[in-house]
């Protein structure tokens, strides 16, 4: 910064800022996702969200220890995100709105702990502890495994049966084990929030310990009045399958919810941050579904019209920072499922009118694709296809760019689909914004369709990639221009705004994201007197107005054949 005044004779060096500051582009392959879990730990928390960037660290947040991550009543969220990975997303955020399906009046003794296996060497289980029901509203217990002493063998009271302790050992009979290895002894803590309720010393893992020396772990805690205890260990030397020192949270059941209490739960509070308003709150997330919203409509846990509810919700709060709802530039999508039951294509058209909702921030895939089920012996299960279709977004993104439709793109991971969609029939899907997945001979399951719900009139609005395209413009702009706020409002300021915007478009441009011969014909952008008046000044705006003309997909490709005979053209010339 230059200085105001100068006072002793000198050499000044001053290091001033010259030029446009760079617009970074912004992340557009962030995904939300809501539904069930098989567990809720490692500081997860129910109904709110979790950024997660890989399937492992899914398993390490909502799977129980040394399992695969679904469940055994198939819920679809892990499906979809496995399948976001599988196609290339990158980082999203998991919402976990329960680890079973709601129910009414589900006691205590019928709700089942998660267990958390306790590890032995080689990352192998040793004990499978869990919080017995009584306890569940007391809050999770800590589980603290320490190095551990044998009993100290009493002494032989006289010669004579010392030497006939001694003869008994010789002879095969009531024979006592003199512990050759101390390690394989431990102890146990069960605490909660720093307070030991329970210690137990001299335990192995033998199930047939020498009793004066030591107790079996399964006997000694059978009568525990806070914990419930499991040998899941393979059979070996005591030593091999003793349990690892460390520190284990038992945590219990996530609460059950009821019909009732399960709409307004899922819904959530935007000022909590939980459920289906909580996740909108993270800023950074571009795309979200709900599979599971599926679940519970099969389940009969929420009927059609609390299903429309919560899609009407998704697609609002989508809608709701154009509308002053929420703050920032319209950067998310919402993808959604038909039901199960509207397996063939006039039954989705059917229920689509019936929903009766249309936006330009939704998507409607069709139909459900068939993915191997790890709790079925890999045999294949019906899922929705958002989540799939969400890591296809997210490939696209990186590898052609947010321009690019997400569509002709193969779905990894999809072993089928629920109905074979022929070109008749996407005929009456494609108008309404119903984007089909195909399987076409020798080319395989493939995206075929790549519009957004919106109104049939509003063409300019009509493809996924144009809508998504003009969000990462104005979410970009809008982080890359905050330099501006306060800024003297001149001229020179002006300058610097038009000069930082033109920039970035003529970036986007020169990677194809704009259609034009040059960059006048792809853009333009305008800030000022004539937009920029005293009046607007006194009120301290700045006004830019900018231009695009986004590239569109080439959906219908036309070939126009027609006979030609080059004799007679030359005859007629």
């Amino acid at each position: 910064m230059a200085r105001l005044d100068y006072f002793a004779p000198g050499v000044y060096v001053e290091e001033v800022d010259r030029g446009s500051r760079p617009i970074e582009g912004v992340s557009t392959s962030v995904a939300g996702f809501i539904g069930f879990t098989e567990d809720i730990r490692g500081g997860a928390e129910l109904f709110k969200p979790m950024l997660v960037t890989s399937w492992t660290q899914y398993l390490e947040y909502f799977a129980r220890r040394n399992s695969n991550g679904f469940t055994d009543f198939d819920a679809y969220l892990p499906f979809s995100v496995r399948g976001y990975f599988l196609n290339g997303g990158g980082r999203c955020w998991v919402t976990s709105i329960g680890t079973q399906l709601p129910s009414i009046g589900l006691e205590n003794s019928k709700r089942q702990a998660p267990p958390s296996e306790i590890p032995r060497r080689g990352d192998r289980p040793s004990l499978n502890l869990s919080i017995r029901p009584e306890h569940f509203d007391n809050g999770p217990i800590k589980i603290e495994i320490q190095d551990g002493m044998p009993r100290t063998l009493p002494p032989a009271k006289n010669d004579d049966k010392a030497s006939d302790q001694i003869k008994g050992q010789s002879q095969g009979t009531d024979k006592v084990e003199i512990p050759h290895n101390p390690r394989e002894f431990f102890s146990l803590k069960v605490c909660r929030d720093d307070q030991v309720l329970e210690q137990y010393n001299h335990l192995s893992m033998d199930p047939k310990p020498q009793t004066q020396a030591a107790t079996y772990v399964v006997e000694a805690l059978k009568n525990s009045k806070y914990i419930s205890i499991g040998d899941i260990a393979q059979p070996g030397p005591p030593l091999a399958r003793r349990p690892l020192n460390g520190e284990y949270e038992l945590l219990p059941p996530a609460p059950n919810s009821t019909s009732e209490k399960f709409a307004s739960e899922v819904e959530g509070d935007r000022s909590k941050r939980t459920g289906v308003l909580g996740i909108f709150e993270i800023d950074e997330i571009t795309m979200i579904c709900f599979p599971d919203l599926m679940r519970v409509y099969e389940a009969q846990i929420l009927n059609i019209e609390q299903v429309h509810g919560v899609m009407e919700t998704m697609i609002s709060m989508s809608e709701g920072s154009a509308s002053g709802n929420m703050p920032g530039a319209t950067n998310r999508m919402v993808v959604l499922d038909p039901p199960s039951d509207r397996t063939r294509p006039q039954d989705v058209v059917d229920w689509l009118d019936e929903f009766g909702r249309r936006s330009m921030f939704g998507a409607l895939y069709y139909p459900w694709v068939k993915v191997p089920n790890p709790r079925n012996a890999g045999r294949s299960i019906l899922v929705p296809p958002s989540g799939h279709i969400m890591g296809v977004w997210g490939r696209t993104d990186e590898t052609r760019g947010v321009y690019k439709a997400p569509a002709n793109e193969v779905p990894k991971g999809i072993t089928g689909l629920a109905y074979d969609v022929n070109f008749r029939e996407q005929e009456l899907l494609n108008p309404l914004g119903i984007n089909c997945i195909r399987k076409f001979p020798n080319r395989g399951i493939r995206i075929w369709g790549a519009r957004t719900l919106v109104e049939p009139d509003k063409t300019e609005w009509r493809y996924i990639s144009v809508r998504r395209l003009i969000s990462y413009i104005e979410r970009s702009i809008e982080v890359g221009t905050q330099w501006a706020v306060f800024e003297p409002n001149d001229q020179h300021l002006w300058t610097q705004v038009r000069y930082c915007v033109m920039n970035f478009l003529e970036r986007i441009w020169r990677e194809g994201a704009l259609f034009g011969a040059n960059p006048e014909q792809a853009f333009y952008v305008k800030c000022d007197a004539e937009n920029n008046t005293p009046e607007t000044m006194t009120l301290g705006r700045l006004y830019i107005d900018v231009g695009v003309c986004p590239v569109r997909p080439a959906e219908f490709v036309v070939f126009r054949i027609s006979q030609w005979n080059a004799l007679q053209n030359e005859n007629d010339n």
